[in-house]
């Protein structure tokens, strides 16, 4: 135990922490394995000690979001995504809802898909796919970027608050709050949605 916490101390404290946080939440935006909200929600728990910067820690992983996102976008809208999708599996569903949800909430969609998991990609890859307005995608995404960044480093800052002898057990309390929160927001999802496809349903029996 006091081994992980070292390494993560010393991982934390490094001055590449910074480069190493941007390039991971690039990467996330279109390479969705690797785990960038893991990432900054740690790097909050340790802003808590004064190292890493609460600020400059925000600030990095929006860029790094954005930027991620942006490489999304263009390799939907480059590689003719809808047509290179099998015709049935996971990935043609995910882009079939990303589509809905972008026709029927436009640029909101972005801000709710980057709680969704998985569904960031898939719809930031689908706005470029479609043709979306370049701009309209910057100034949602911007949104969508800044409010997650904000809201990953404050939820592993105030675990870190919360327990500042043991930054493990703050970093399980943000870990645990956002599992809760994204569980909630699929919860939302799935019973609007079923909500949705009701009276379609009863219209055709």
């Amino acid at each position: 135990m006091d081994s992980v916490l070292d390494v993560l101390h010393q991982t934390m404290t490094s001055p590449w922490i910074y480069a190493a946080l941007f390039a991971i939440a690039v990467v996330d935006g279109f390479f969705p394995v690797v785990p960038s909200e893991t990432a900054v929600i740690t790097a909050g728990v340790f802003a808590a000690t004064g190292s890493p910067e609460l600020l400059p820690v925000i600030v990095v992983a929006a860029a790094g979001a954005m930027t991620g996102d942006h490489i999304s976008y263009a390799i939907g809208r480059r590689t003719g995504l809808a047509d290179r999708l099998p015709a049935e599996g996971r990935r043609r569903k995910a882009f079939v809802w990303a589509r809905q949800a972008l026709l029927t909430r436009g640029g909101l969609a972005l801000i709710v898909a980057r709680y969704v998991p998985g569904g960031r990609t898939a719809v930031t890859m689908t706005t470029g796919a479609i043709g979306y307005p370049r701009r309209d995608f910057l100034r949602y995404d911007a949104v969508a970027a800044v409010s997650w960044a904000v809201y990953s480093t404050l939820v592993g800052y105030l675990g870190g608050l919360a327990f500042e002898q043991d930054p493990l057990r703050g970093l399980l309390f943000g870990l645990g709050f956002a599992l809760t929160v994204t569980t909630v927001v699929e919860v939302v999802r799935y019973a609007r949605n079923r909500r949705r496809n009701r009276p379609s349903v009863r219209a055709g029996a």
